[in-house]
Formats: C-alpha cells, structure tokens, sequence
C-alpha cells in the first residue's frame, strides 16, 4: 500500500516495554518473522502516540489532522532476499481516536485502526491514559506514569542509551492487510531522536493481559520511555507476502519476507547527529 509522504508533530509519544519469552512472540508472528530478542527476551510494547498537524508532505500544517492512537506491537527481524537481516516491529493491533483514521486504515493507510475513546491526562507532572475501544469490555489500556530519573532496577536494559539505541533502529513497522496475506509496512522518520524514562506506577493491556495468549509467567514489564514534540514523517516501505513467492507480482513495491521478489525494507535513514540525542532529565519527581 502505498502513500504520499506524510509530515506532523509527535507531541507524545509513551513506548510501554514488556519482556516476553520468544517462543510465547514467536507463535503471534506472521511466517518469515522472529522476535528480536535482547539478553534472551522478546520484546513486546504499546505505543501510544499524539500526532498533530499530520498531512501530506508540503501541505500547510492547517489542513493537518490531530489524533490520540495506540499500537500493539512486537520488536521483529526478517532476512530479505539479499541475506541481508533487517529489523521493525510487527504491529499486531491498531487502535486510534480519529473516526477518519479508523475509516482509513486497511484501506488508505496500512493497518487496520479500531476506534476507541482516549482518556489522557497530560499536565507536566505525569501521564495518565485510559483506551476503551469500540469492540472490548474492558479498557484496552490503562497507564499511570511520571517522570524519572533512570531505568527501572530491573530492566534488561543497562541503560537509557542502550534502550533508546533498541528502539531507535525499529523505524519500520508492518501491520496485516485486512482478507490478505500481505503486510503493509511503514518507515518512521525522526528529526532528532531523544527519550527520557518514565516511572510507571500502573500499566494494564488487555492484550498482553490475555493469559491464553501470554501466560503470566511468560511476561513482565520492562520499562517506558517519553518523547515529545518530535518533528517526524512517514514513508511506505514495499508490502511483504511472508513466505509465499508465488505470492509476488512484478512490482518494485512488493517482496517477500523469505524468497526474493524484490528488496524489502531499507535500514532506518541516517541521523542527523552521530549519537542518538538521549536526555537525562536533571531531578526526579
């Protein structure tokens, strides 16, 4: 699927980390994925993010649109045809406050969007946010934080550059295409990447609080970390047919996650900094 380069705000952005056991990742992943795996876990997150002002590239930031939206999602990689191992994340689950975004999405906007009511409380001293979508019973999301000096105790993570390094690199994201075997994919840009880490005080999934899907044993909490007013854009990146050569027609925008069609997703662009910027906020609170 492709479509026009699109330009906006990240005003917020919360990555929620969870560390999974990889065979408990690797049953929920489409053929040709694997988890991403760092210090032997499997890497499961929510990201929820405020975009503003998104629309087409060189379109004036008026005709924009403003949303609350959350992804379900996993830290993956693929080999392409070239033998070349990429990186992203597969993004199982879309849900978003925008009526238009839920009427787009699978249709003129990779990923099917279920609609949902945010609630979020965004006031400098902490985040609170509480997703209820349309097609569950109980809340999708709920999420307590505030800032913090440093990574929780016990993340697998020794440090916040080494997290912001991880998720720094999985710029692309693929999402299924609703009655298809193709995923739709999604390359983020960022104009100067930075992250502070957050204290979480409560953080409730009903995805990833599903014990059929991901036993209790299986998973914990990791760490969360905030971003704010980002400058950003997003490209397509080639649709993938997971394992299924036969699958690939003769378009330079598709491929094949295991046999070759043509070239999938490309590494995450260059920074524009040698380092990624990561800020180390001066107080707790």
């Amino acid at each position: 699927m492709n479509i026009p380069v699109l330009t906006g705000m990240i005003r917020r952005r919360v990555l929620v980390n969870y560390r999974v056991e990889p065979e408990v990742v690797a049953k929920r992943l489409p053929e040709g994925f694997t988890p991403k795996l760092y210090r032997g876990h499997a890497i499961a997150g929510i990201c929820l993010i405020r975009l503003e002002n998104v629309r087409p590239k060189g379109f004036p930031a008026m005709v924009g649109i403003t949303s609350e939206n959350a992804a379900h999602r996993f830290a993956v990689e693929w080999v392409d045809e070239e033998g070349v191992r990429r990186e992203g994340v597969y993004i199982s689950r879309r849900d978003t406050g925008s009526r238009l975004n839920a009427l787009a999405g699978g249709r003129g906007f990779p990923g099917v969007h279920h609609h949902a009511r945010f609630h979020v409380r965004d006031d400098g001293n902490g985040i609170s946010v509480r997703i209820e979508a349309d097609d569950l019973d109980e809340p999708l999301v709920e999420l307590e934080a505030r800032d913090a000096p440093v990574l929780p105790a016990g993340s697998i993570f020794r440090s916040l550059e080494e997290s912001s390094r991880f998720f720094e690199a999985a710029c692309t994201g693929y999402s299924p295409r609703p009655g298809s075997r193709a995923l739709d994919g999604l390359r983020l840009e960022v104009q100067g990447w930075r992250v502070t880490p957050l204290h979480v005080e409560t953080a409730r999934s009903a995805v990833f609080g599903d014990t059929r899907s991901f036993p209790p044993e299986t998973i914990a909490f990791d760490h969360a970390l905030l971003m704010r007013d980002i400058l950003h854009a997003w490209r397509s990146e080639p649709v993938l047919f997971p394992g299924d050569p036969a699958a690939c027609p003769a378009n330079p925008a598709v491929a094949t996650v295991v046999a070759g069609c043509e070239r999938s997703a490309p590494p995450c662009p260059p920074r524009s900094s040698p380092r990624p910027e990561v800020i180390h906020p001066t107080t707790s609170v």
